[in-house]
């Protein structure tokens, strides 16, 4: 059953409680916004550029694993966020699908090429899928050039690859909680949603890991709206929904601020 509308739109108005959203602060020197300037992207402005959007015939998210290893909680976590049906692919035989790989010239760490996987998935991207996107734990890099890319994506074409190979290294749930924001970051990206400049938002860009851990794994009040224009989802069930998930993966800091939410918004 729906909350109905005034509560909808109380969670569209956490900018009134700053304690729920807080503002950006001034970015450090060695930060995103310091060396990437970015204005913002207004709700208005996100409609203006006309972006993919979920129909009847492309409603479903798919993730490609390359490789084998533990999803954790990875696909009920983006189920709820974008309140979207999540298939995961079988894992995909690197070999069989002539993946170019080379061991990176500094650390000889093995490497997969983007633009090859990109290739790829355009290939097989199902007739009702929204996005496609790969993802793996082998280091990528786009260009024999590159050093290396965390990810890369083609929005138009539906389709990205994202690697969690550096974002280990602090024990299991950690890696997780890294997961799932790089899913929700970059998925959000497939739905026309740029970087966020206005508060701690999933949205924020990231120069490094600190700052990457930094972000909450949430949305603001100003990309919450563009996903829900999106998806057409009820804003509370999809609370309740990402609370029992991030309580059952054990993120008790992302919990509570979902429960303490889902107490204001029953309030208004």
């Amino acid at each position: 059953m729906s909350d109905g509308p005034a509560v909808q739109r109380s969670a569209f108005e956490g900018l009134l409680v700053p304690a729920a959203f807080e503002p950006m602060p001034k970015p450090g020197p060695n930060d995103w916004l310091a060396n990437h300037p970015e204005k913002g992207q207004t709700f208005d402005d996100f409609v203006r550029s006309r972006p993919n959007k979920p129909d009847a015939r492309h409603s479903t998210i798919y993730l490609q694993p390359l490789g084998t290893f533990d999803l954790g909680p990875l696909k009920e976590f983006t189920e709820a966020f974008f309140m979207m049906p999540v298939v995961v692919q079988p894992p995909l035989d690197l070999k069989s699908a002539r993946i170019t790989s080379r061991k990176n010239p500094y650390t000889g760490q093995q490497q997969l090429l983007t633009t090859d996987i990109l290739t790829f998935l355009r290939r097989q991207l199902p007739p009702d899928a929204f996005c496609m996107l790969g993802i793996t734990t082998i280091d990528l890099y786009p260009d024999p050039a590159w050093n290396f890319v965390f990810g890369q994506a083609a929005l138009r074409d539906r389709v990205g690859v994202y690697s969690f190979a550096r974002y280990g290294g602090d024990g299991t749930k950690m890696f997780f909680q890294r997961s799932c924001r790089v899913i929700a970051h970059e998925t959000s990206h497939m739905f026309g949603i740029e970087h966020c400049v206005f508060y701690r938002c999933v949205l924020n860009g990231s120069n490094h890991l600190a700052e990457s851990d930094a972000r909450p794994m949430h949305l603001c009040p100003v990309d919450l709206r563009k996903l829900q224009w999106s998806v057409g989802f009820d804003a509370i069930e999809r609370y309740r929904r990402l609370h029992a998930v991030c309580q059952r993966a054990g993120f008790n800091e992302e919990a509570g601020w979902y429960e303490r939410e889902i107490r204001r918004c029953g309030k208004s």
